[in-house]
């Protein structure tokens, strides 16, 4: 039977689709076939609801796995004529549509607004009711103390138990930061004696970005970035000399400023070029007063987007006050900020109790890359991005840092390296920036590379000198414990990020070679691939020590490792030189690890599919179900990988590096903000279980 889960407002303005997300995203993970439903939506078309569609593309929802039911007006109609019950029934037999292909279903329902509150609280619990659905209602705590927070949770209960609804859960939303505590301790239990989530309020949420802005107030962008993404973080109104004006300007701010007053516009315009002064989130030019030609042309080049606006300056600065924030805007940088929150202070083990939800038989490639994330965050990790002047590294570690997956230190000048995130409107607050050139550890790093490196000539002046390279720098944090694993290669390439590593890192006891894989991340399951990036031509004793190493990576990633070592042929059928080396590397890892399963020579098609398997090596423990596959060369592993990736539509997380003392991992330097995202929770999972084997040890 399909479980409902009715995502109720409680207060007006609750922020309700927080709980949504971090919902949705812990069912993602436990469940196989999760589903969205918003019984009434604000816009005027169900099907371009933005929270819906957040839904889908988030979590890979196919649209009858993610609808809307009425639009705000089509039920305000209904009610008008007295027909409430036609959207019980319609919202009732599209539910039961998406229940037939779900295990469990998100219900979001509407926001409790101004005097339609009590109309709305009573249309969602007959919803809940009649969908047969268990309520998670949310308080909003914004502007209330503690005891109102703690007395709202008790209101909302009795309103829910009057209304007979069936409780799963309460959770306080919006709190004051330094409130979280206080009210998680002054909430009185319910019936059930479970706890009450509290949740704070997100500023990274609730500022509005300036495309939201711009949309809200029908702005026309003139000049400028075209980036929309920054966040304002305030609001200035330049009603004031220059000189005035720049004390009072701050990173982040919209400045709302007459068209026709060139002074301000310049004056911001220089401000974000000067490393000194802060750089704007945006410009809005008001009273539908257009600047002349040549001040148009130097906004062109700012690196800020600026609008023009028909209202005067004082209803401009009004209307963008009103303008909050959403989620459902589809902003990854607002995602990763409510999902952060969510993991820090929702126990989802207890909540899943509460649930009984099936255990989850499938793994999707989404499901796998949650489930990373999670993992990573389980047990905090320090990683080290040497690139810090790559746009994307700095994206990537502030989605990172907003769902609080790990530690991150970024190498590089850091005044560049502000100017670059200011420029974009990336927020580094949180991110520790360390300088190589002027580090007070690059002395000491210099002094223990000569002392690892001494029986190569390597001199304190050389040393020095190769501290200043992001790579070495970076693996020496490694090496001496600053941070628990290194994450490069977006702008450099493999050698660069390797060799450090290879010089005073070194591999594990008992491995001979430093080797690669990718994980082949199916529509229902996890292959490993290896090795695919590093050794051009293994010989058997590498072969056998990459099976090893990968199947070990495998068991790391929740990949239960049956080893196909390939060839062209299969089992004794063939002979000659490769199939001969396949074949002794395959007798090597039985001596090395006698509880692995390993097959091998084998032909892909026998280690994949059972029938093939049937007929060619009967009785293989290994052929037809293989997961972890070892090629014989360098050409063959990486373009199977690619064509693998193409043709079957799989998502490859890698290269990931094996064999190394301490996690150290490689980028593309084609690489995307979400590779890089993934990369580095691998190699926080990585350190996780680098820091197990040494307590071992």
């Amino acid at each position: 039977m399909t479980r409902g889960i009715y995502v109720s407002a409680m207060t007006e303005g609750s922020g309700k689709s927080l709980i949504s997300l971090g919902l949705a995203d812990m069912l993602h993970r436990h469940s196989d076939r999760v589903g969205f439903f918003r019984p009434i939506v604000e816009g005027d078309d169900v099907e371009a609801d933005p929270m819906v569609n957040l839904m889908q593309r988030s979590f890979d929802l196919p649209p009858a796995r993610a609808r809307g039911g009425l639009t705000r007006a089509e039920a305000r109609a209904l009610l008008v004529k007295g027909q409430r019950e036609e959207i019980d029934t319609r919202c009732v037999a599209i539910y039961s549509e998406i229940a037939r292909d779900c295990d469990v279903i998100i219900v979001e329902g509407t926001d409790l607004s101004g005097h339609d509150a009590p109309l709305e609280f009573d249309l969602n619990a007959r919803l809940a009711n009649n969908l047969g659905a268990m309520v998670l209602a949310v308080v909003n705590a914004k502007e209330m103390s503690v005891s109102e927070a703690a007395d709202a949770v008790d209101v909302a209960r009795r309103e829910l138990d009057a209304a007979q609804v069936s409780l799963l859960a309460m959770m306080v939303n919006r709190a004051a930061d330094d409130a979280v505590a206080e009210i998680s301790s002054q909430v009185r239990p319910g019936r059930s004696g479970r706890p009450v989530y509290v949740i704070p309020e997100l500023a990274e949420i609730s500022r509005p970005t300036v495309g939201e802005v711009a949309r809200a107030l029908g702005a026309r962008q003139i000049a400028g970035s075209p980036t929309l993404e920054r966040d304002v973080a305030s609001i200035k109104v330049a009603a004031m000399n220059v000189g005035n004006f720049l004390h009072k300007l701050t990173d982040g701010a919209l400045v709302i400023v007459p068209g026709d007053r060139a002074d301000v516009m310049v004056a911001t315009l220089a401000s974000s070029f000067s490393p000194e002064f802060p750089v704007p989130s945006g410009l809005i030019l008001t009273g539908g007063l257009a600047p002349d030609s040549t001040i148009l042309s130097l906004l062109a080049q700012a690196p800020f987007p600026v609008f023009a606006l028909d209202d005067d300056t004082y209803t401009a600065a009004r209307r963008v006050s009103e303008v909050r924030g959403e989620i459902a805007t589809g902003l990854k940088r607002k995602a990763a900020a409510a999902l952060g929150a969510w993991a820090r202070q929702v126990d989802e083990k207890e909540l899943l109790e509460r649930l009984e939800l099936p255990r989850a038989l499938t793994m999707t490639p989404l499901r796998f890359l949650h489930d990373l994330i999670e993992r990573a965050r389980s047990q905090r990790r320090h990683i080290v991005l040497p690139e810090g002047e790559d746009l994307r590294i700095l994206r990537a570690a502030e989605i990172l840092h907003r769902r609080d997956v790990c530690d991150l230190t970024i190498l590089g000048p850091e005044t560049k390296i502000r100017e670059l995130a200011a420029g974009q409107g990336i927020d580094l607050a949180g991110l520790t920036l360390v300088d190589p050139a002027t580090s007070q550890l690059r002395e000491e790093f210099a002094a223990e590379y000569v002392r690892l490196r001494s029986h190569k000539g390597v001199s304190i002046e050389n040393a020095r000198e190769r501290m200043l390279e992001g790579a070495y720098f970076g693996t020496m944090m490694v090496q001496l414990g600053k941070v628990d694993g290194m994450v490069s290669g977006a702008a450099h390439t493999t050698a660069n990020t390797i060799r450090p590593a290879l010089e005073f890192v070194k591999t594990k006891v008992g491995v001979k070679i430093v080797s690669s894989v990718f994980l082949m991340l199916l529509s229902d399951r996890v292959l490993v691939y290896g090795d695919c990036a590093v050794n051009p031509n293994p010989n058997d004793e590498q072969l056998a020590d990459i099976a090893v190493a990968s199947a070990e990576t495998a068991e790391q990633f929740g990949v239960d490792p049956r080893v196909a070592m390939l060839s062209y042929s299969t089992g004794e059928s063939g002979s000659g030189g490769a199939v001969d080396e396949v074949r002794r590397a395959t007798e090597l890892v039985r001596e090395m690890r006698p509880e692995l399963p390993v097959e091998g020579p084998i032909q892909y098609d026998a280690a994949v599919d059972a029938s093939v398997a049937k007929s060619k090596l009967p009785g293989s423990s290994v052929a037809g179900q293989a997961t972890v596959f070892i090629f014989p060369d360098l050409n063959t592993g990486n373009n199977t990988y690619k064509a693998v990736q193409q043709s079957a539509g799989a998502v490859a997380v890698g290269p990931v590096l094996q064999g190394l003392r301490k996690p150290v991992n490689d980028l593309s330097r084609g690489c995307t903000v979400e590779d890089i995202v993934n990369t580095v929770a691998i190699t926080a999972v990585q350190a996780q279980q680098a820091e197990t084997v040494q307590d071992a040890g």
